[in-house]
């Protein structure tokens, strides 16, 4: 048995890919895409297809040419997500502009839209998460859209605020990046060297199963963003782990034996009462890392879904 069917036996695998020949290599529960993936897939030829779908449906629906930009761009997130669907048991998370990741109210009209969008092919509100930045207006949408039966996976997530608050919104699945914390340690020479358990990504992910468990909240923890198979295996046990292709080929192509990490308590503890806004607030931001890495990641996001609306801007 490899690693990865070894590491199936403990956590649900995600792949973190917009490239269907690795999901069909390696049968994951689940999928997510993001506005870089998604220009990845675009640059294959394979996929001409969707872009010229997406043209087509931008030009019937009309209006101003942002108008047409921004609906060609949702149409390809949506088609590529059915098209991911058609190989994975499991869920697709698909992307909110990370533009709008300071307004709630656009962010609950721009996952209905995408929800609606799905709906109309066919596909079941079950089977799609919405993507969001962990920001406090992004976590109080999560929270407005899972009334709805709409459910979100909360990304760029790398403080412990972030995550309780989460929790706390009964937001259905975190995504705490590892290795962008990681990455800003490493940049700031505050580690070297060291071993897994003191990696401060997996540590923060060790930190939020622990609470999570503990107080017996409900929101799925979904390990992302990692860096080499270490990180993996000492995450091993975590509810959901999403995985690139090439860490996916590693672990398959690894046979050496490795044992569980995170392993739930027995007993729970009554939970703390619900931070405030300006109590998440004030916690997010006595953490530089989670600052810098929060905002960096929607400005990358936002830099990409640009790029995607340029792809279509030549093309309209």
């Amino acid at each position: 048995m490899n690693q990865l069917d070894l590491l199936k036996k403990f956590t649900k695998i995600v792949a973190d890919t917009s490239d269907i020949d690795s999901i069909r290599k390696y049968k994951p529960e689940d999928a997510t895409t993001n506005p870089s993936l998604i220009l990845q897939a675009l640059n294959l030829d394979a996929n001409q297809y969707f872009i010229n779908k997406a043209i087509r449906y931008a030009k019937k629906k009309g209006g101003l040419n942002q108008d047409k930009l921004i609906n060609a761009s949702d149409k390809v997130l949506v088609d590529l997500g059915i098209e991911i669907l058609k190989y994975i048991p499991g869920y697709i998370s698909s992307e909110v502009d990370a533009r709008l990741s300071f307004n709630q109210e656009k962010c609950i009209l721009k996952a209905k839209k995408i929800i609606n969008m799905y709906e109309e092919e066919g596909i079941s509100r079950k089977r799609v998460l919405i993507k969001l930045a962990s920001t406090w207006e992004c976590i109080k949408a999560a929270e407005e859209l899972q009334k709805d039966g709409i459910f979100c996976n909360l990304t760029l997530l790398f403080s412990f605020a972030q995550a309780r608050a989460c929790a706390e919104a009964n937001v259905f699945l975190i995504s705490p990046f590892v290795g962008r914390i990681y990455d800003w340690y490493k940049s700031q020479n505050l580690i070297s060297n060291l071993s897994f358990d003191k990696d401060p990504g997996v540590i923060s992910v060790y930190k939020i199963y622990e609470f999570y468990k503990k107080h017996n909240y409900k929101t799925i923890i979904m390990g992302a963003s990692f860096r080499n198979i270490q990180q993996i295996l000492s995450l091993s046990g975590c509810d959901r782990l999403t995985i690139s292709p090439i860490l996916l080929k590693k672990l398959a192509l690894n046979n050496e034996i490795f044992d569980r990490k995170l392993i739930p308590p027995n007993k729970f503890k009554v939970p703390p009462i619900p931070l405030t806004e300006d109590e998440f607030r004030w916690e997010h931001n006595q953490d530089e890392m989670a600052v810098h890495k929060l905002s960096e990641g929607i400005r990358n996001f936002g830099k990409d879904q640009i790029l995607l609306e340029k792809i279509f801007s030549r093309l309209i």
